[in-house]
């Protein structure tokens, strides 16, 4: 119990200050915008700390991997398969909107004027621009200067990849400048450890205001949003980890599997923790017969990579935005933008440190939100905590297999017993 407690101790804070905090707001009504200032000062301190968080973590991120290149042959693999399981996982979560829409019933456009003032004619404007000038917008800056915008996360993160990619390429005369983004990193993740602590009263009060001015409809929203995300994560345990399987080893490798995924899962489950799965996945990759260099380099990368959970946990986000924002999906170009943004959360805002909050970010950068729409999908990470977590880290068991099978061919399994 203790264990439980100190690995879920930040998330059941944050889940208990929102559930005080909507409590609080459906007391005192509309008069709950008082506690609004309380939560705003979280944000400002959040929004002071992203740009810097983007550059150093992703360009550390991108720096450290230059130890991986003999393992050309592996990484490609596992690229491969990471996004084909992400984007599976995506279209998944798309389909489970259509059937089950998380925000139905909700009153369109209200959340908009509660927001920001501005909210809607943000929105209005973003969409009044063509598909290729979003795209540019999207992607590029005009100066470097704007790299320093929080409304530029994007660009910034291009430019941050490039700039990671280029510190390995010249190697050991770069190595003052990795050090130097490294010790950046792990400084700027502790500045948000310390804002943390701040967050149960900021998220709290934030939400005390917005439940006070959208009353009981929201709360609502969120159930279905948790209820979406566990009918979607049974899907995908259970479906799509045994296709999985099959494709690396046949019905022998469902078979195998099964027998060794327990293990990961109850981790999983009871740590709330990806890394805290990796000596329990290597133990069941060791198990099922994964050759050891492709296990060892599988599991450690997918605990920051292999984010199926998160993709679709990006996908709910963007939707319950757009539901609360009145925006339509019911087209194709809104799909594909909401299957691609899902993804770049889900994907590769894993395999940065802090990435759940950057990600975030940059659902609200992307489609012009008001920034104060960040602890509404906020309390979403939370409640899908635990779920998510069994997805990306069980799965990359799986992964491991798949990734035997394309790298030593069908019969890897076999020669393994």
């Amino acid at each position: 119990m203790k264990q439980f407690m100190k690995n879920y101790r930040m998330s059941l804070l944050l889940l208990l200050s929102v559930l005080l905090g909507g409590g609080l707001g459906m007391v005192m009504g509309p008069e709950a915008k008082v506690l609004e200032p309380l939560g705003q000062i979280y944000l400002n301190l959040m929004f002071t700390l992203i740009v810097p968080l983007v550059f150093f973590s992703i360009t550390a991120s991108i720096a450290n991997m230059n130890a991986m290149n003999r393992l050309g042959k592996i990484i490609i693999n596992i690229a491969v398969i990471f996004s084909a399981t992400a984007l599976l996982s995506g279209v998944l979560s798309i389909l489970g909107v259509f059937i089950f829409n998380p925000t139905k019933g909700l009153e369109e456009g209200t959340i908009s004027k509660i927001l920001s003032s501005s909210g809607e004619e943000i929105v209005a404007e973003a969409e009044q621009l063509s598909l290729p000038q979003q795209l540019v917008n999207t992607i590029t800056v005009g100066d470097f200067s704007e790299l320093f915008s929080r409304s530029k996360m994007l660009p910034l993160i291009i430019f941050s990849v490039m700039f990671g990619i280029a510190i390995v390429m010249v190697g050991e005369k770069a190595k003052p400048v990795k050090d130097f983004v490294n010790a950046a990193s792990e400084v700027l993740m502790k500045m948000i450890k310390i804002i943390m602590y701040y967050a149960p009263i900021g998220l709290g009060c934030y939400f005390a205001s917005v439940i006070g001015q959208l009353g009981a409809q929201i709360l609502e929203g969120y159930l279905r949003v948790f209820l979406l995300y566990l009918g979607l994560s049974i899907i995908n345990y259970f479906l799509f980890f045994s296709i999985y399987a099959y494709v690396a080893a046949g019905k022998l490798g469902v078979k195998t599997f099964w027998q060794n995924a327990i293990a990961p899962t109850v981790t999983a489950l009871a740590t709330c923790s990806s890394a805290a799965t990796i000596p329990v996945n290597l133990q069941a990759t060791k198990k099922i017969g994964v050759p050891k260099d492709i296990a060892e380099t599988v599991i450690p990368l997918g605990v920051n990579t292999h984010k199926d959970g998160s993709v679709i946990g990006g996908v709910l986000k963007v939707v319950f935005l757009f539901g609360l924002f009145g925006k339509d999906i019911d087209n194709f170009g809104a799909i594909l933008s909401i299957l691609a943004v899902g993804f770049l959360v889900g994907a590769v805002m894993g395999a940065i440190p802090g990435g759940g909050l950057i990600g975030e970010m940059l659902i609200i950068s992307i489609y012009g939100f008001p920034p104060a729409a960040l602890p509404v999908i906020a309390v979403i990470s939370t409640i899908i905590d635990a779920p998510a977590t069994v997805l990306n880290s069980t799965g990359n068991t799986v992964c491991a297999m798949l990734a035997a099978r394309f790298v030593d061919g069908k019969k890897w399994l076999q020669k393994a017993s």
